[in-house]
């Protein structure tokens, strides 16, 4: 196929968990010929689904990793990725969308607009993504695609606007009305492959003249032309996909495509109205930063011929070595080109490009602009940027929310101790939010992550992938600490032992910060701290903030000013200021009452209603603040914020309270003072962990 970058969509499938996006991408796979059979998700067959290649993914019917497709629907390629709908795997969801020019948000037609349903949609809004809405389910108990329209209206905020309607809906589904060509559209042949089209059933034609309308008034604001032959009554089919093209990459309109993946109805349409309006590479406006030019915004030319710039968006590890995808953001990438990594500046040599089929391949020679492909055996970073030709420029940052909760593993033996560090390694430079370090004091490994589902994947795929055999601990909250009041120091560092000694005095005021974590102001009048040794202090400061002395979790929200202190001409030196500063720290440190923060989740349970009352109560327990309920259609909704500390092993509480029926979602929302009660709690668990750690030291 030849390169026409307008023809080209990359586009992502957003969702709630269990809304049936994998089942989507697994009908697209086929109905553009990637695969020749369909599996389903936990399917009878064993086989699982296409998109799901790794063997946990399969086991528990979820998508982990994000996998990348190259599919080709009438003449135009699409790159498709299928996201991980957990909140815990957020960083997933967040890459993709970094390198996406369009997104299809799946909805349940049941279910409707769910609390995943709404960060997804955050998450889109974020980079500016372009959507169509597919109500999926459609064949469902209970299916209203209407109800879902509405709700992505009133709790979205779209205009969501229906380019079609059912015909029939839950086990009578048959197919859809289509509001622009105003045909019915029906799916038939044993995969639904074959389409037939049909006049509109007499029973639905007056609702679809009414849609059709909605439709229309809604497009003619964007587009003159269209409002002009729409009061004339001569409007064309042209008209109206050209100004809902228009509209929907505005961001002005969402579209709402319906159907069920399941019973194979609605999907080609569905690729159509990607094809017709979601956005092409070139039509997205992209900057690069210049790092030579103090981070100044480029604008990227989506051009072939321009000089290369790629981001690696995703790293994984393969049979045959590292695979990197890349996103090409202008220029050509060439197998045997040389392509400089500007993290680290080293240069390397593209040795094979591949386009990639979730788990097979196909070798390629050259990829242009716009096209996402994956690289071998590079050595990089997630979120690196390679160029061409000496351009120095770096994509924007992506954002990578901070782990709250942490792990200690330790290894059985020296062989698991070995491949335990393999997999570390590979995990953090796959996965920004997962982390891991030895703790100094307890010699201890411990990792961090977003969630007790995040960090269980993780292990269970250290044991099943390295063959790692390990124990973990109990799963730590990250707690953080604080100072409540501000508090005057006024240290002297001083030492005299033979030879040349060290002296230095700070003095200066600890205080409450809420802007930022740490902010050190210099207010010394007069040099009696010489300039040179004013760094010393910061770096002093800086050094009590990774511990702290309540409970030994790190400072923040403070702010560290000087404003006198002493030096000595021959004995004060770097050293015996940062001793000061050090000294000052801890003596207002203490006079400052500090206080410990632990982080609070956003959580979101629902469930039939019948189970109120025991979801209420299990939130009430765990010191949670129910912030909003809502009951619709027998199904309870509970939005509250609850420590993350009491929702440890939640899923199985909530599973035995309501026979298995409801459901839940977290995500991190602050940080917040501790009930004194627990703050004691926690420094008596404190003091005995150092006790211990004392012992074990003698």
């Amino acid at each position: 196929m030849a390169y026409d970058i307008t023809k080209m969509r990359n586009i992502g499938i957003s969702a709630h968990i269990d809304s049936g996006k994998t089942t989507l991408t697994e009908r697209i796979l086929f109905y553009t010929n990637k695969i020749h059979a369909i599996h389903e998700v936990k399917g009878k067959d064993g086989v699982g689904a296409t998109m799901d290649s790794m063997e946990l993914e399969r086991e528990r019917g979820i998508t982990i990793a994000s996998a990348a497709t190259n599919v080709s629907w009438k003449d135009h390629p699409i790159n498709v990725i299928d996201t991980p709908g957990h909140v815990d795997f957020t960083i997933e969801v967040e890459r993709a969308l970094r390198v996406l020019d369009g997104a299809v948000l799946v909805l349940c037609s049941v279910g409707g607009v769910q609390s995943q349903s709404i960060t997804v949609d955050r998450q889109l809004k974020r980079y500016n993504v372009p959507r169509l809405a597919f109500i999926n389910k459609c064949d469902r108990s209970g299916a209203n695609p209407f109800r879902v329209t509405d709700q992505l209206i009133e709790k979205l905020g779209h205009n969501a606007v229906m380019v079609q309607i059912p015909i029939g809906l839950e086990d009578k589904l048959a197919g859809v009305v289509d509001l622009i060509t105003m045909k019915g559209i029906y799916f038939e042949g044993s995969n639904g492959e074959i389409i037939r089209e049909d006049e509109i059933p007499s029973d639905l034609l007056d609702e679809a003249t009414s849609r059709r309308e909605m439709l229309l008034d809604a497009l003619s604001m964007h587009s003159d032309e269209l409002a002009e032959s729409y009061l004339e009554g001569t409007e064309t089919v042209e008209q109206v996909q050209s100004a809902l093209r228009k509209a929907t990459l505005s961001l002005d309109v969402t579209p709402v495509f319906m159907g069920s993946a399941y019973k194979n109805r609605g999907v080609q349409l569905l690729l159509d109205g990607v094809v017709n309006y979601l956005p092409d590479p070139s039509q997205i406006e992209t900057n690069a930063l210049d790092v030579s030019n103090n981070e100044a915004p480029v604008k990227i030319k989506h051009q072939p011929d321009a000089p290369a710039i790629a981001l690696a968006f995703k790293l994984e590890e393969s049979q045959y070595g590292q695979l990197t995808y890349i996103r090409i953001y202008q220029g050509t990438v060439k197998k045997g080109s040389e392509l400089t990594n500007s993290r680290s500046g080293k240069r390397f040599k593209v040795g094979r490009l591949i386009r990639m089929h979730a788990d097979s391949m196909e070798d390629i020679t050259e990829a242009y602009a716009g096209d996402i492909v994956a690289l071998f055996g590079i050595d990089c970073a997630s979120g690196d940027t390679f160029t061409e030709n000496g351009l120095n420029y770096t994509m924007t940052t992506m954002y990578v929310p901070e782990p709250v909760i942490s792990l200690a593993i330790s290894p059985v033996d020296k062989k698991s101790s070995d491949n335990m560090s393999k997999a570390l390694n590979r995990f953090s430079k796959e996965d920004p939010t997962f982390r891991s370090f030895v703790d100094p004091e307890s010699n201890e490994t411990i990792i961090k992550g977003m969630g007790e589902l995040h960090l269980d994947v993780y292990i269970e795929r250290m044991r099943r992938e390295y063959k790692v055999d390990l124990e973990t601990g109990m799963p730590q909250v990250a707690y953080r600490e604080t100072v409540s009041t501000e508090a005057r120091f006024d240290y002297t560092h001083k030492k005299q032992s033979g030879g040349a000694g060290q002296y230095g005095r700070v003095a200066g005021i600890l205080e409450p910060n809420a802007e930022s974590d740490y902010e050190f102001v210099d207010n010394i009048k007069g040099g009696v701290i010489p300039n040179e040794y004013i760094p010393s202090c910061d770096k002093g400061f800086k050094a009590c903030l990774t511990k702290g002395k309540v409970i030994g979790f790190p400072i923040v929200g403070i702010k560290v000013s000087i404003d006198d202190g002493t030096f000595h001409p021959v004995d004060s030196s770097d050293v015996a200021f940062q001793m000061a500063a050090i000294g000052g720290f801890w003596q207002a440190f203490e006079k400052a009452k500090p206080q410990i923060l632990e982080p609070i989740m956003k959580v979101s349970v629902e469930g039939p209603s019948e189970f109120q009352g025991n979801i209420l109560g299990s939130i009430n327990q765990r010191r949670g603040i129910i912030i909003s309920t809502s009951e619709e259609a027998n199904f309870t909704r509970v939005e509250a914020e609850v420590p993350l500390s009491e929702m440890f092993g939640y899923s199985t509480v909530l599973r035995s309270l309501t026979q298995g029926k409801a459901e839940f979602t977290m995500e991190f929302l602050k940080y917040s003072k501790v009930p004194t009660n627990v703050a004691e709690q926690l420094k008596k668990e404190h003091l005995e962990k150092d006790k211990k750690t004392e012992t074990k030291k003698k």
